[in-house]
């Protein structure tokens, strides 16, 4: 059928341009593939119906504009990322954080520290290309096998990132299903704390019952972060200030900016020599201290520690660092929109959906068609967001609340391409770890778990919600 054009066109662009440009593909080639694709959409849909160009306008722009406030987040994340970090409250997090790491549970600790540093910088790919790397040669000194190391690192990283507000995929996801970001968040602790705790044991197993030796490399790391930054326990603060005001269950946008405004106070009173070294100011004035704010939340930022791994760890990208993923929104929103304005959005559901009955199965093809996107589009952004658009109007009709459909992207989509080869993720850890994807992949327990436990927890109906005044039943027409 025509209508299955644009995705194979689709499909083909995107598998040239990972195998062309590799780690690179986000920069740009995606986006170009998005729209070319759109471009034969358009050509598909004037051919089989005849639509006017009005028609087709109309509905990319409606589509773009529903993810206008997913752009205004994106941009704060951007700006709380390097706040949080020039001001000592990540670099505190990962300094206590790292005091944990004792070598008789190694395996179990690499992976909750990997868990809290993404956890407060949002990047499962700057926690596994930073702390990761410094994790692999501890582990290797200690004797654990790569696929382990890779394994706990990887499982930790993606833990944290799933459920990070500052996560761009965590954000993604809630916002293509209309869900607010932490309805979001809270529903995925129903399936991702108990894969994690899964996980969690059996590294602790694992790591236990394996001949392990101290290791001191990690005084290392410990030093560059004194040296660099004022480390104090009061930093702590800022971070239980936010848990509390996203408890209380304050708009996301209200919380993402009071938690930069307390990260700008803060390192003004702890870090100001680092503030205004990053400003490029002579002298210490108001200035150079308005100056050095601003371009740590809307510019790149690099921090000397004396450590080249903890360098990596510290270099934020500010604003500007989220234009390309919200460039792939635009762009990827342009292709929804002009496939459900022709109507080939619908065909393939159609074909999708003749298997699905009740919560159980629309949950599964949910988590399957990511896991097909992932692997056919090698990209967890596209996957996200097509998964989304396929199911969103299903999941409506039926009486679900959008949570489900979110959550049910996110263990689909997100946790899963770094287990391909050929995707985005699976290329950026395997090459940033020096282990190959075949190797790690039996050890990301949380990662293959996480779709398993999705499916799971719909098929028993726990907590499974659904909008007042829908039918109760899964048997809905």
């Amino acid at each position: 059928m025509l209508s299955f054009l644009p995705f194979l066109v689709l499909i083909l662009l995107i598998t040239c341009c990972v195998a062309v440009f590799g780690n690179a593909t986000l920069d740009g080639a995606s986006q170009v593939s998005l729209l070319a694709a759109s471009a034969v959409s358009v050509l598909v849909g004037y051919l089989q119906k005849r639509l006017s160009w009005e028609q087709l306008e109309r509905e990319i722009t409606n589509k773009i504009a529903s993810c206008t406030p997913a752009i205004i987040i994106l941009l704060l994340i951007g700006a709380i990322g390097g706040t949080w970090m020039v001001s000592g409250i990540v670099p505190t997090m990962i300094y206590y954080g790292m005091q944990i790491l004792r070598p008789e549970i190694f395996l179990v600790s690499s992976s909750v520290l990997c868990a809290l540093v993404s956890l407060m910088i949002g990047s499962s790919w700057t926690t596994v290309a930073t702390i990761g790397l410094a994790l692999m040669g501890i582990g290797k000194a200690h004797g654990f096998d790569d696929g382990w190391i890779a394994g706990s690192i990887i499982t930790g990283a993606y833990f944290g990132d799933k459920l990070s507000p500052l996560s761009d995929t965590t954000v993604l996801a809630s916002s293509v299903s209309g869900t607010p970001l932490f309805t979001h968040i809270r529903y995925m602790l129903y399936t991702t704390v108990p894969t994690f705790s899964i996980s969690l044991t059996i590294f602790l197993i694992a790591g236990l019952t394996m001949n392990i030796s101290s290791h001191g490399n990690v005084a290392e790391f410990m030093e560059g972060l004194q040296h660099t930054f004022v480390i104090s326990p009061w930093l702590l603060v800022v971070p239980v200030l936010t848990g509390i005001m996203i408890a209380r269950r304050w708009p996301s946008m209200v919380v993402l900016f009071l938690a930069i405004l307390l990260a700008v106070i803060v390192a003004q009173v702890l870090q100001p020599e680092l503030v205004h070294q990053i400003s490029g100011e002579e002298g210490t004035g108001l200035l150079a201290s308005y100056k050095g704010m601003m371009k740590v939340c809307y510019d790149s930022t690099y921090i000397e520690t004396g450590v080249p791994m903890l360098n990596e760890l510290v270099h934020t990208s500010g604003m500007g660092g989220m234009m390309p993923t919200i460039w792939l929104i635009i762009c990827a929103q342009t292709f929804g929109g002009v496939l459900t304005a022709t109507g080939q959005l619908q065909d393939l559901m159609s074909i999708i959906l003749r298997v699905v009955r009740g919560t159980a199965s629309l949950v599964a093809s949910t988590v399957g068609t990511a896991l097909f996107c992932n692997i056919a589009l090698a990209d967890q952004y596209l996957s996200i967001m097509l998964s989304s658009q396929i199911f969103k109007d299903t999941y409506r009709s039926r009486g679900y609340e959008s949570r489900l459909l979110s959550r049910s992207c996110e263990d689909g989509a997100t946790v899963t391409s770094v287990l391909v080869p050929w995707n985005t993720c699976g290329l950026t850890q395997s090459t940033v770890l020096s282990v190959s994807t075949l190797t790690y992949l039996p050890y990301c327990f949380f990662n293959y778990l996480s779709p398993v436990m999705s499916i799971f927890i719909a098929a028993i109906g726990w907590k499974v919600f659904r909008r007042k005044g829908t039918v109760t039943t899964d048997q809905q027409p």
